[in-house]
Parts: structure tokens; sequence; C-alpha cells
């Protein structure tokens, strides 16, 4: 799948790939053929390749599509991370097997192998036939409640999916149905644990971003326009910017120091951008033919 390039975004350099302290697997890439509950799998593509985790999508001997997330394994500077990984593949799995009975959550597919040997950092779930949400993309009717239900599902479960406020990690399944599949960061609220005052707060977060994606694709439907949402704001999203957004600036401008990204430093420019932004441009780019 094409994407738009560095230059045809004005820059005049190339960026170059992620050196092997930025990168899950380090030196390594998700090899070409791994064994998926068993049966033998080959590489189709790869999605991404960040810090935390490699994400692609493999196929079987008769045509079953399957993703598989290896996640963090490679040392950075000496310090080991191999625990970090084996932790959010841990996370991942638990989410996605909790969630199954729902609708719009793909299935989990049996433990991932490479040479016989157990991953236990890699989690494998079904592939989802789809795309991103797109900016400002005019989704069905039934869309977003169904979203806003899904979502409440699982808080009702105290789950809660703190992902949400990139929309890429929103899926439109091929029927136009809202899809969640990323639940690297998301988190399960222990029985033992009370909910107040954390639980409201993070759920609430997932309601706000909600909203902003309603606000933004469909503000005949959602009551509100757009520009009303910096108002609706909790003011938890308002101190988190305080802190996120500069920490979120010098990564940015570290990544544009060591050659990886260009300009601005964003995630778009760099050399393989995750999935979801390549298709993005994609899409960019057949409206602009």
């Amino acid at each position: 799948m094409s994407r738009t390039t560095p230059e045809r975004r004005g820059s005049a350099t190339q960026p170059k790939p992620r050196p092997r302290w930025l990168r899950a697997l380090g030196g390594d890439a998700p090899p070409d053929r791994l064994d998926v509950g068993g049966v033998e799998h080959r590489l189709v593509e790869l999605f991404k390749h960040d810090s935390w985790a490699a994400t692609a999508l493999y196929e079987d001997g008769d045509g079953v599509r399957r993703v598989v997330k290896l996640h963090r394994k490679a040392s950075a500077f000496g310090v080991p991370l191999r625990l970090i990984g084996l932790m959010t593949a841990r996370r991942e799995s638990t989410m996605l097997r909790s969630l199954a009975d729902l609708p719009g959550i793909p299935e989990l597919a049996g433990p991932v192998s490479i040479d016989g040997v157990l991953q236990r950092n890699g989690v494998a779930r079904a592939y989802l036939e789809g795309h991103p949400l797109g900016d400002r993309e005019p989704v069905d009717d039934g869309f977003f409640p169904e979203l806003q239900s899904l979502l409440r599902a699982m808080h009702g479960r105290r789950m809660v999916y703190v992902d949400l406020h990139k929309r890429e990690n929103v899926l439109v399944d091929v029927h136009g149905r809202p899809c969640l599949f990323d639940f690297q960061i998301s988190v399960s609220w222990p029985r033992w644990l009370p909910l107040r005052p954390i639980f409201p707060i993070l759920s609430g977060s997932d309601e706000y971003h909600l909203q902003k994606h309603w606000s933004r694709c469909r503000p005949d439907q959602c009551g509100f326009a757009e520009g009303e949402m910096a108002a609706r704001r909790p003011w938890w999203i308002r101190a988190h910017r305080l802190i996120a957004r500069p920490i979120r600036e010098m990564r940015r401008r570290l990544l544009v120091r060591l050659g990886v990204r260009t300009g601005r430093g964003r995630v778009e420019s760099e050399q393989f951008a995750e999935h979801a932004l390549r298709a993005d441009d994609a899409g960019a780019d057949r409206r602009a033919a």
C-alpha cells in the first residue's frame, strides 16, 4: 500500500529507519514464517514496528489471515525491557479474551511460535477487514451509537480503552460497523480495587474522545459542533495536555535529530509510518486524483 513520501510533503531529506533501540525487536524483524495455534503462517505485510511492538499480517495455507503482534523484547542501552513486552502482551491477550463476546472485538487466534519456540511476547488475533476511521468520515447512522455501546459495555466490566484519542485505533469494518483491536495500553480494573476516583476519570476520557470523533464525523447526529469540544474538555484532559504536549514535542525533536522523522516530527514523516496513517495517505491521494 503506497504512502505519501517526505519529498511530496515538501521535505528535502529522506528519513532513516529507526535505530535498533527504538524498535521492539531490536535488529530483528517479524519472521517470514511462524505458527499460530500450531498452524504455519506466512508473512503478508508488516503493519507497524515501533518501540513497543511489531505488528504484521500473516496468512495460513487456507488463506485465513491473522494479525500477529510481537511485543517488546529488545534491550535499550543495556537496560532489559523484555518484561515490559511480556506485561503488555499479557494485558492485550487478557482484554481480547475477556471482551470476545462483544461485537466489534476480534477473536484471539492461539499461541504464537517461531521455529517451535513459544513466543510469550506474541499475541495473535483474527484479521478484521476494513479501514481506520478517516478524518471527518461520514459513517453510517449506527456507527457511533454502536461504538458508544461497546465502550459502555467495557466500562461495565471494569475495563477502559484509554487509547481512543487516536482515531486510527477505531476500525470501520466492511459493513460500516465499529471495531476496536489494539488493547496494548488498555486497563482492566481489579475487583479488589475501588472504582473511585481513578476509574471515572479513565472511562470519562473514553467518552470524551468518542464525542470528539463523533463531532468531527457526524456533527449532525451528535448534537453539537466540533468547535464546542474545547468547552466540553474535562479538567483531567486539560491537565494531561499540560504535561503530555511538552513531552511529545521533545520526543518529536529527538526523532528529527536522529533523522527518523522530518519536518515537525510528525509520525507520518517516518520512513515506515504505521499502517493506519499509510492508509490515510493513500485515501488522500485517491481523493486528490
